[in-house]
């Protein structure tokens, strides 16, 4: 699997992974994994998967993602993965609420307690938790109702389960590093570097290249403006045209490159 978590588990695991004892393999979606390996089925996935194929297994209650582990029906053990939280995440958070975002919520796959946990480190007050894809969309759906007029909704998220979720919104942020193809294919946004707190210096960017395009509108149509009124006087002269066109055009350009220093 490209998951993330399968990632995690094979960089673990350091060694080589004799693909030949795999006959067969099924990606359950919001799940986990089922396949046959050396003639047995074995099922790798969340209490989810456990529950869909009656298997009598043991919960965990620790923090962080749990993959439980059954081989022919019978329970085997799991394996505990806890997400380690990038450390400019709560950077990003700040930031954006100090750029006017109000409302900042998260929505996860994680159990619960995982995502009560990560929430409260990075101050979202507004979580929910145990999404299957589908939930994710429905939660969304939900949050584009409530929204006001002149307000709009941003995702940010990199993996394939977050895929509807990105083309729904208003802005789709995608991690360029992290993210799967069809995320980045989805998003409006791509962090290249999947620093949360480049959420911020985008908005930033936005804003100032709002501004700056504005200033560049109003600069050129007023001195065209001024120019056409002088020459239906016969007071503007040739020169002064051609900077009313020229001139205006230069400058516009010039007061642009303003934001390479964003």
């Amino acid at each position: 699997s490209s998951h993330p978590i399968a990632d995690s588990i094979k960089e673990r695991y350091g060694q080589t992974i004799q693909e030949d004892r795999i006959t067969t393999y099924n990606e359950i979606s919001g799940h986990g994994i089922q396949a046959t390996i050396d003639g047995k089925e074995v099922l790798a996935g969340n209490a989810r998967l456990m529950e869909k194929f009656a298997v009598n297994f043991e919960e965990v209650n620790e923090i962080g993602t749990i993959v439980y582990l059954a081989v022919e029906g019978e329970y085997a053990g799991s394996l505990l993965i806890a997400d380690a939280i990038k450390e400019d995440a709560a950077a990003a958070i700040a930031t954006m609420k100090e750029r006017g975002v109000e409302h900042i919520i998260m929505l996860t796959g994680d159990a619960q307690s995982v995502g009560d946990a990560v929430a409260k480190k990075l101050g979202i007050s507004e979580v929910y938790s145990e999404l299957l894809p589908q939930d994710k969309v429905e939660k969304f759906e939900e949050i584009l109702a409530r929204k006001g007029k002149k307000e709009k909704v941003a995702f940010v998220g990199d993996g394939i389960n977050d895929t509807p979720v990105l083309a729904r919104s208003d802005i789709g942020f995608a991690m360029g590093g992290l993210g799967s193809d069809a995320a980045i294919e989805a998003a409006d946004v791509v962090i290249m570097d999947d620093k949360p707190s480049k959420i911020g210096t985008a908005m930033q960017v936005a804003k100032d290249t709002r501004r700056i395009v504005w200033q560049n509108i109003f600069f050129a149509l007023g001195v065209k403006g001024l120019f056409l009124i002088l020459g239906a006087f016969g007071v503007a002269s040739m020169w002064e045209a051609v900077f009313a066109d020229v001139g205006v055009t230069v400058i516009a350009v010039i007061n642009a490159m303003r934001i390479l220093n964003k």
